[in-house]
């Protein structure tokens, strides 16, 4: 579905109430959130679309909802916009950003590069205690996967990637790959109601082959493990597009 399907949607007359409503039902007491905290809630709203693609940011709600100031709420809501995360317009403010099929492509094939790099890098450079420990921090999802809903799951699943990328022992690709996931987390969030098995079982096979030193082999199934996710990029966009706009 690309940017035309989107747009339509968006554009309809189903649009369900936004999550700035849902927020002023439980306004926070002024002072109680840092500036970390602010910004990683609105990071929140932004990657899980909880206002919806190309939905125009009222701050006025949010700061009241929030409990903070315009200024906090202001420096949080540009360091969003310059992650990508939302869109910034003079004379009208923030929106929230789009979304679209050939973006979300882009940066599924931006992941995999990098992941594989720095996998490859990971075989050579890793100390085994530091491939252990991830075993061992996987190996403890495995063990509460089936009472972990989808959400704490994904983030889960996100840790084990930065991580992963961390053995490389090249901070700026797990930087990057951080960027990327942000981007691309409601889309995965989708996925992983349909893929929670494989993507647990798929993990176990490359820290296997990490901690085999087995560089081709890391590089196959990592890349075979996102390509995959590739593959099945428009059926997810549009299962989160149906979910987006029947909320």
């Amino acid at each position: 579905m690309g940017r035309a399907d989107a747009s339509a949607i968006a554009g309809s007359g189903a649009a369900a109430a936004s999550a700035a409503a849902e927020l002023r039902a439980k306004p926070v007491k002024r002072s109680a959130l840092t500036t970390s905290e602010l910004y990683e809630k609105l990071k929140e709203i932004a990657v899980l679309y909880r206002i919806r693609p190309g939905e125009h940011v009222n701050e006025l709600e949010l700061a009241k909802s929030f409990g903070v100031s315009r200024t906090p709420l202001r420096e949080a809501l540009n360091r969003l916009v310059a992650e990508g995360l939302l869109t910034f317009r003079p004379n009208r403010g923030f929106d929230v950003r789009q979304f679209e099929q050939q973006e979300i492509f882009d940066l599924y094939e931006l992941r995999r590069y990098i992941e594989v790099a720095a996998v490859r890098l990971a075989v050579r450079r890793a100390p085994d205690a530091e491939i252990a420990a991830l075993r061992g921090f996987w190996d403890d999802v495995l063990g509460r996967a089936a009472d972990t809903d989808n959400e704490a799951l994904l983030g889960l699943d996100e840790e084990f990637h930065i991580r992963l990328a961390g053995l490389s022992g090249n901070r700026e690709m797990a930087r990057s790959l951080q960027l990327i996931n942000a981007k691309i987390r409601f889309v995965r969030w989708v996925e992983m109601e349909e893929r929670r098995t494989e993507t647990c079982d798929e993990h176990g096979v490359i820290l296997a082959l990490l901690a085999a030193r087995d560089e081709a082999g890391c590089e196959r199934e990592l890349g075979a493990h996102i390509e995959r996710r590739l593959e099945e990029i428009a059926t997810a966009v549009h299962a989160g597009v149906v979910r987006l706009y029947a909320r």
